[in-house]
């Protein structure tokens, strides 16, 4: 079964799908994605090593799940999807928090090119991943994390240093932080 994405205009607009196993290259088209963050009751990061097969990003540390929205599918059913299909994880208090981050970024040759709102969630069960998409996982303090990634001590994903970066910009605590304004989603995101 092919997998496709949401290809966007510059203002977030549907313009389109493409195979998600052609859209990723030098000159990348821009897309809608999703980044989500899980965190355990004492503010634990669950973060995650892309499987070094990965076409994009192979090996690096980054957040606990990212995938695409399929055509028509609604941001927080994708980011279920992708955490079960990667984790075998079930999420509970998923909400968003940067609903209009953007990014690009390349690595050997490979672009990524995508409007990706930001979510976090609570687990709910048992963490079983998937070694296709996962090549390990650890839990470790947000604080700790944050200062690693802002420091550049860890070397984590394009799109997960910035995102940290904007996430700090909402508070020391995860639990705090204030749910992001659905409206300011890409069209696309809204409408799906």
């Amino acid at each position: 079964m092919t997998e496709n994405v949401v290809l966007l205009d510059e203002h977030g607009h549907g313009i389109g799908t493409a195979a998600k196993s052609e859209v990723h290259h030098a000159t990348t088209p821009l897309h809608l994605a999703f980044s989500c963050y899980v965190f355990d009751a004492d503010d634990r990061l669950l973060l995650t090593q892309r499987a070094a097969s990965k076409a994009t990003f192979p090996g690096l540390w980054t957040n606990t799940v990212c995938g695409h929205p399929a055509p028509g599918e609604d941001i927080e059913t994708a980011v279920r999807r992708r955490a079960m299909d990667e984790l075998g994880l079930g999420l509970a208090d998923l909400r968003l928090v940067l609903p209009d981050f953007r990014y690009t970024a390349t690595m050997h040759g490979i672009q990524e090119n995508e409007m990706c709102p930001v979510l976090v969630a609570r687990p709910a069960g048992e963490i079983a991943p998937n070694p296709d998409e996962v090549g390990d996982v650890r839990w470790q303090p947000w604080e700790q994390f944050r200062s690693q990634v802002l420091d550049g001590t860890l070397e984590v994903s394009t799109w997960c240093r910035l995102q940290v970066a904007a996430l700090s910009g909402l508070g020391p605590d995860p639990a705090s932080w204030r749910t992001g304004d659905a409206h300011l989603l890409p069209p696309a995101a809204r409408a799906a």
